[in-house]
């Protein structure tokens, strides 16, 4: 891709001193820093059984869906979420915070600890409700810990603490984000990292690498341009590394104030080692392609399912997505490169592609050798690719190391089509299967299903898909929307069957041990009425875990407009479950919070209306007057 005039102005500098303190980036977050630390191999504990925390567990050996090691320990956090004004590239803007920092604290723990985290809602000027889900994590025995508001919760209200207790159940790689409106658009997000077995050697753990396209409006004038008629669509304004990265100060045409060269991140390599870099696309709607001078990457990991390694130089992450690499540091000792990730223009919206141009979709970071002058502008070469398509990587590349066959006679099949039309009102918005997203903040579905309430009053708008007590369902999902979705199931990875574009022809990649993971992308279609020219994904999953779980686009705006569903599975099962009272009163202190203050609700995750009669008092938790 060319280089942008952001990119040249920096390729231009005499050094790369940074103008800005990390403070004034990023609050008080480390990341993107050299003071920041690698990671160990474990969090240390005392409980070693075999030398490691989870024992003679293997990636080859074990099962992670049906074992979890026992006797770990738990980790406490406490996260204060507060607004603050930080200038990741130099503009300055009104960001959300944890506990100061953005991107918010790394959580770190083994492979099966417990993780308890309570968070406080302390936004302000103006107040907002607040959650927290943490991406990937099954949330077995715990669903209502998945933290979806209008799903298992109510938001936190403001002034009000909510803390979530739930077992790290997969290893690798993976982030927490808010699930409320699009507020993790806002900096609401963190890597989430669980140590385990290794597939691959390596001598060093780089740490989280987060890949965010940047917008320089706040959150919610975004949602409100998506959801206003006849509005351009949303595009991004620059491309961060680990919250990092320069702006051209003169495409800045608004009033904010912006500070040239506020400072790009940088990294650490020692010659001759193995680095392991976890990479996290953690943005809002931009496709990233990442790369690095000079140097290959194996891919080890796909969101958090270990594959058989192969190597690349380049790689796709969609919103939501993961993948951890191995890097061999082969350069010499005072060398340094570029560290490169890119929004692919032809998949994804920057402000790159206006006339003139508004915005910068590539993203710098400087990696530095051992004895490498560490304020030096790298002179590397970018690695050239092109021609890929608005799609992951093809799943015949992409093996796990533990075989989990699909099962070729699902119990039950749904084909779901991802349309794009108006709704009564006239204004476009995403649909699956003719029907377009809205929830209700004052209830909770999962509450509905635990009463053994079904029916869904305010259905077809709530979009459930009721999967009964079936044993495995298999999902085809066929895309007439001219652009990709990165689609995420929570609550499950799921084994990825087939993707292409046309009517699915029923053949299967490697049925007796498919690709899984958490996101998959969808391609764009071809039309938006014939479907032999839509993109297809095919899933599958056994329905092993009681519950209601989203299936969405993870594209922040796509979900405004309504593109995501609810599943409910194992019915029986889940109206067995006693949902812990604490998250009972989510809902009582958002109704007491909802009935005093007007809460500006205007995306398909914000609907505000009081059900009435229509809810059994056993269900409702709390009823707006």
């Amino acid at each position: 891709m060319a280089a942008s005039a952001v990119v040249n102005g920096i390729l231009a500098l005499s050094s790369l001193v940074p103008v800005l303190p990390q403070s004034a980036t990023n609050g008080n977050s480390s990341l993107g820093t050299l003071q920041a630390p690698t990671l160990p191999q474990f969090v240390a504990t005392p409980n070693l059984p075999d030398g490691f925390p989870w024992g003679a567990a293997t990636v080859a050996n074990t099962n992670p869906y049906t074992t979890t090691p026992g006797g770990g320990q738990t980790h406490s956090y406490q996260f204060n979420i507060a607004r603050g004004n930080i200038q990741p590239d130099g503009v300055n803007r009104s960001v959300l915070l944890v506990n100061g920092e953005f991107p918010a604290p790394t959580i770190e723990v083994n492979w099966g600890d417990t993780i308890s985290v309570e968070v406080c809602n302390q936004i302000t000027g103006p107040e907002e409700g607040t959650a927290l889900h943490w991406h990937g994590i099954l949330q077995t025995l715990t669903p209502w810990y998945d933290g979806v508001p209008s799903v298992q919760q109510c938001p936190i209200a403001p002034g009000k603490c909510f803390t979530y207790t739930f077992l790290a159940d997969l290893y690798g790689t993976t982030w927490y984000h808010s699930h409320y409106s699009a507020q993790y658009n806002a900096g609401l997000l963190g890597a989430l990292i669980i140590h385990g077995p290794k597939n691959v050697p390596y001598d060093i753990d780089v740490g989280p690498v987060l890949l965010t396209d940047w917008y320089h409006e706040d959150y919610f004038s975004l949602v409100k341009q998506t959801m206003t008629i006849g509005a351009p669509a949303v595009s991004s304004d620059n491309n961060l590394i680990n919250g990092k990265m320069n702006f051209d100060c003169a495409l800045v045409t608004n009033g904010q104030h912006c500070t040239p060269n506020a400072g790009l991140s940088k990294f650490k390599f020692q010659s001759g080692k193995a680095h392991r870099l976890r990479l996290i696309n953690a943005g809002s709607e931009g496709l990233q392609r990442f790369t690095i001078d000079g140097h290959n990457m194996t891919v080890m990991a796909n969101d958090f399912v270990p594959v058989k390694p192969y190597t690349t130089d380049v790689i796709t992450l969609g919103i939501g997505q993961r993948t951890d690499v191995i890097v061999q540091a082969t350069g010499p000792p005072n060398s340094s490169f570029w560290m490169r990730s890119d929004i692919d223009t032809n998949c994804s919206i920057n402000g790159i592609t206006n006339n003139p141009p508004t915005g910068n979709s590539h993203a710098l970071a400087a990696i530095y050798y051992e004895d490498a002058n560490t304020n030096e502008v790298p002179t590397t070469t970018a690695t050239p690719y092109g021609g890929l398509a608005c799609a992951n990587d093809p799943l015949s590349e992409t093996t796990p190391f533990f075989p989990f066959p699909a099962t070729s006679n699902p119990a039950v099949t749904q084909e779901i089509d991802i349309t794009f039309g108006p709704n009564g009102t006239g204004f476009n918005v995403f649909k699956m299967n003719g029907e377009s997203f809205r929830g209700n903040y004052d209830y909770s579905l999962l509450a509905l299903a635990n009463q053994g309430n079904l029916s869904y009053p305010l259905d077809p708008e709530w979009n459930v898909f009721n999967f009964g007590n079936n044993a495995s369902i298999r999902l085809v999902v066929y895309n007439l929307f001219p652009a990709s979705h990165p689609m995420h199931l929570h609550g499950h990875n799921f084994n990825v069957l087939a993707e292409g574009t046309g009517i699915w022809d029923g053949t299967i990649t490697h049925q007796q041990n498919t690709q899984r993971r958490d996101v998959q992308i969808i391609r764009p279609g071809g039309s938006f009425t014939d479907k032999t020219q839509a993109g297809h994904i095919v899933l599958q999953y056994n329905a092993d875990n009681p519950g209601v779980w989203p299936f969405h686009c993870h594209i922040a705006w796509h979900v405004s407009a309504g593109l995501y569903i609810n599943t409910v599975e194992s019915v029986n099962l889940l109206k067995k479950r006693d949902i812990p009272q604490s998250v009972q009163k989510t809902c009582t202190d958002w109704g007491v919070y909802s009935h005093n203050n007007v809460v500006d609700q205007i995306d398909s995750g914000l609907k505000d209306r009081d059900l009435g009669g229509l809810m059994p008092e056993s269900a409702k938790w709390t009823r707006r007057s």
